[in-house]
């Protein structure tokens, strides 16, 4: 079975981040658009700034950070850092979500 929980460092230090299934529907209603819409928009590359803050912040929720901790990470390491550093790490939340990821020990074992 996948996982939809992807680790990634971010500013600081390693965290885990995930959209469960309650904060999709709190990232579709901040982002005004389904979570397909949002996944093709990302993966497409024509989102807006708020797509990608909202998708780290609530996925740094999800992970198990407090909110407040999520929001001052985000001001701190994703508003004003450049969308090269913080683009790559929404889409691959979204990537965990969408697609799940393979746990240790699974995947492309020689058999």
């Amino acid at each position: 079975m996948k996982e939809m929980t992807c680790r990634a460092f971010f500013g600081d230090a390693e965290y885990n981040f995930r959209i469960t299934p309650e904060l999709i529907v709190e990232l579709e209603r901040k982002c005004s658009a389904g979570i397909g819409g949002l996944c093709r928009r990302l993966f497409a590359g024509d989102f807006r700034h708020s797509d990608v803050t909202e998708t780290i912040r609530l996925a740094l929720v999800g992970g198990g950070t407090s909110p407040e901790d999520a929001v001052s990470l985000v001001a701190a390491y994703a508003i004003n850092r450049p969308l090269s550093e913080i683009y790559p790490l929404a889409v691959s939340i979204l990537e965990a979500l969408w697609f799940g990821v393979a746990k240790k020990g699974e995947g492309d074992a020689a058999a």
